[in-house]
């Protein structure tokens, strides 16, 4: 690529942006890494680097630097620009989807070789085998080994060796560090001792090095290593699917008015100004004010209201009633009646423009997690590298002849006992199992890093439509006006619903619908409606056994001059308590009001109080008004609620919380939630919601049933616990055969005289150990690290 100079829209202060897909990192060191390589570099002033999205955000002075420029400098240290994202946020999301395809193929192809090499140098070389004395009676055998291990060290390898060598270069280290080093170290000894066997078995003999091949080991560790890394790749690529997704519901197409005639153009193609007419059933292109809207009555055009569907922006199901004045949002849905509306905000300016950049901002602001082996790679390499070079110095200068040979044999062992294979499995391996045992309860693992902060949570913020509430309304109370019969109340109620049930017969409000579903429960069959009509945003009207009837808002029946008279009391009580109350009025009397709400979920409460018992501390969230949220607060014993928020509210809600110092987890099922699940330490999707939602949390709760919350973070617990346990184990035996193979038994064995019978094999007549030795406390220290992640397929969780 040439050395052109950058190019992008400046800012106010003169500098521009320019986003780059990264390839190669793995873990935090490699941001350190590539954000170090990017701001040597001239005219960049800023860079932000996010290792779950591989995407780097270069602010930088146009006209100083180039594009090569960025692209050597992150080579210099082992990564790559994989592309360049454009201005556009589908062409952004394009590079991202073909550069993580991409990267997962790379590494599929070589953790497939490198652990199907690994096995059959294993099966070749682990002498408890009954053929292993045959094969090694084949004067090449060695060399056949030594063959096939080639291309795993040079070929699948090769990631490693670019990354880490190239950090050393620059003074710094990562894993690639030392797995390149380990697997060297363990292929450079088996050639050696290959080389040697052949053509000076003599010089092999008296060295005493024995006739130990690794070159099982040296592939083992490059094919696990690279199957960790495959996984690492799949699980990050969810990172960026909320994004395409919330991109995905942008309308392509809009109807336009141009010299007075409808025209249908792309959605990027309105420009703020532009009138744009909507019919039922489409969705809404860009932001906009309506300035005219009517209804289709008996075909007769009636100026009114209409009904759009804003769940997607809200997250509530019932409705948004729209008249002229009001604003509506791109991608929403217009339900019933048609209207025109001016473009007010377009492109990257609309509101589902600005949730799709919260949720990328979220993403980006999250601090990648610190893994363990990662801090300590940077000062446990070189303390190896140190150890290892001064043993062999010590033992060249002062130890017993043949020196240099217990020299070599003793840079060897402590190479080997210090690979890096059971710390590259510790943490993997435990979040695979945790992530097995969490689908067996449907929790779905989006993240896998999410596992490792859930245990530290301590506020649970919950959505209340569709995550605490059924998410669609159904018929609670029933107020008749006056006994019908003698039955009393029953049969007054039920007459109430029936006519109503009759006048929303085909309804597709959600209102109407609950109606008629609540009537059809009962075993009611409603009267057929004659002369039906619709006013939208009001109710509706017909003829009920040739008597008027009319079903809508309680203020629209006073329109009408029906008086409401003393079910006025009720509309009042039953509205304080967050419900939707309509009015039935029949041959022009009150006949009575029936109240809907979105109902609670019969586990909510359960699953409230099962949240308190683990300490946690529970808050709500919602858009919906704030008598309705603190009417299912009550219920649940929520004593925080936050009501009446946008998207880009409940993100900012999330904030709060962590400005306190709170480690917040946020359970969500709309596209609204979207941010603030992205926002939150951790974001905990219902299986029953929005796919974007789903696709921007870290954990999905494959159910509706709130008690999985509980689960999820039970079990994040175990895994976190289980990664700990492997991390000291996997540490446990290098710390300690690290000095034993640096020749500390030499002098206890010299004080003794001589090593005991028995024990020669592994430390000869000396004292050193043997590399077998190492490498088997290596391996020793692997299957401990894998057998203990499995113990979590039987946690109880």
């Amino acid at each position: 690529m040439e050395n052109r100079a950058m190019e992008s829209v400046p800012a106010a202060d003169g500098t521009a942006q320019l986003n780059l897909a990264i390839g190669g990192m793995t873990c935090a060191a490699c941001v350190s890494h590539v954000e170090q390589a990017l701001r040597g570099t001239p005219g960049v002033v800023e860079v932000r680097v996010n290792l779950a999205t591989e995407r780097a955000a270069v602010r930088y002075i146009p006209g100083q630097g180039g594009l090569e420029d960025l692209r050597q400098a992150v080579a210099d240290y082992g990564y790559r620009i994989d592309g360049v994202a454009g201005e556009e946020q589908d062409a952004a999301a394009e590079l991202e989807r073909l550069s993580r395809t991409a990267e997962i193929r790379y590494y599929r192809r070589r953790y497939i070789f490198a652990v199907t090499a690994g096995l059959l140098l294993f099966l070749g070389s682990f002498h408890p085998l009954p053929w292993i004395p045959w094969l090694q009676s084949w004067d090449y055998y060695p060399w056949l080994l030594w063959a096939l291990a080639t291309p795993v060290q040079f070929w699948a390898g090769w990631p490693f060796y670019r990354s880490g060598l190239a950090a050393l270069r620059h003074g710094a280290a990562n894993m690639h560090t030392l797995i390149a080093l380990g697997s060297s170290v363990a292929y450079g000894y088996s050639a050696a001792v290959t080389i040697l066997g052949t053509f000076a078995p003599s010089i092999l003999a008296a060295g005493g090095l024995g006739g130990g091949l690794y070159f099982d080991t040296a592939a083992l560790i490059i094919g696990l290593i690279l199957l960790g890394r495959y996984l690492e790749a799949r699980a990050r690529g969810q990172a960026s699917a909320a994004i395409r997704r919330l991109m995905s519901l942008q309308p392509a197409l809009a109807r336009v008015m141009r010299e007075g005639q409808e025209v249908e153009l792309p959605a990027a193609a309105v420009v703020v100004g532009d009138v744009l007419r909507v019919r039922p059933g489409e969705q809404i292109p860009v932001d906009g004010e309506i300035i005219e809207g009517w209804s289709a009555v008996d075909e007769e055009i009636i100026e009114g209201w209409s009904a759009v569907d804003e769940a997607m922006l809200t997250g509530e199901s019932m409705p948004v009633d729209k008249r002229p004045g009001l604003p509506v949002y791109a991608a929403t849905l217009n339900g019933t009646g048609f209207f025109q509306f001016r473009a007010t905000r377009v492109g990257a300016d609309t509101a589902l423009a600005q949730i799709i950049r919260l949720v990328e901002e979220a993403q980006g602001a999250k601090v990648p997690i610190q893994r363990l082996a990662d801090r300590v790679a940077a000062v446990f390499v070189p303390a190896v590298g140190a150890v290892a070079l001064a043993a062999a110095l010590f033992w060249l200068f002062l130890g017993p002849e043949p020196a240099l040979t217990y020299a070599v044999l003793t840079l060897v062992a402590v190479l080997i006992i210090a690979c890096p294979c059971a710390l590259g499995l510790a943490t993997p391996t435990a979040l695979i199992v945790g992530a097995g045992r969490g689908a067996e309860r449907g929790i779905l693992l989006r993240s896998a890093p999410a596992l490792e902060i859930a245990h530290r949570v301590d506020t649970i913020a919950l959505d209340k439509t569709g995550t605490l509430t059924a998410g669609h309304p159904v018929v609670t109370d029933i107020v008749p006006a006056a006994q019908l019969s003698e039955d009393g109340d029953g049969a007054a109620a039920a007459a109430v619903l029936s006519q109503a049930a009759a006048l929303e017969q085909g309804s597709e409000h959600p209102l109407g619908k609950a109606i008629v579903a609540a009537a059809a429960a009962r075993g009611l069959s409603p009267a057929t409606a004659a002369d039906f009509q619709a006013w939208p945003g009001r109710g509706v009207a017909a003829r009920l056994d040739d008597k008027p009837a009319m079903l809508g808002r309680p203020a629209w029946l006073r329109e009408q001059g029906i008086e409401l008279g003393g079910l006025t009391a009720a509309v009042d009580s039953l509205t304080a308590a967050g419900k939707t109350a309509v009015a039935l009025a029949v041959d022009g009397q009150a006949a009575g009001i029936i109240a809907l709400a979105d109902a609670l979920k019969p586990e909510a409460a359960a699953a409230v109080a099962q949240l308190r018992s683990m300490g946690l501390t529970v808050t709500m969230l919602t858009g919906d008004n704030r008598r309705a949220a603190q009417f299912i607060a009550d219920q649940l014993g929520i004593a925080r609620v936050d009501a009446e928020l946008l998207p880009g509210d409940k993100a900012a809600a999330i904030g709060r919380l962590q400005a306190e110092g709170r480690t917040v987890a946020m359970v969500g099922d709309g596209i609204n939630d979207a941010p603030a699940l992205a926002a939150a330490d951790v974001g905990l999707a219902m299986g029953g919601g929005a796919d974007a939602a789903m696709a921007a949390a870290d954990i999905t709760l494959m159910g509706s049933d709130l008690r999985g919350i509980a689960a999820a973070l039970a079990l994040s617990r175990r895994t976190l616990r289980t990664i700990q346990q492997n991390l000291f184990w996997a540490f446990f035996y290098n710390t300690l055969l690290i000095p034993v193979a640096a020749g500390a038994l030499y002098p206890v064995f010299a004080a003794v005289g001589g090593v005991p019978a028995g024990l020669e094999f592994f430390f000869g007549d000396q004292g050193f150990l043997n590399p077998v030795l190492a490498a088997l406390a290596m391996a020793f220290s692997s299957v401990t690290v894998v057998s203990n992640s499995l113990r979590l397929k039987r946690a109880a969780v």
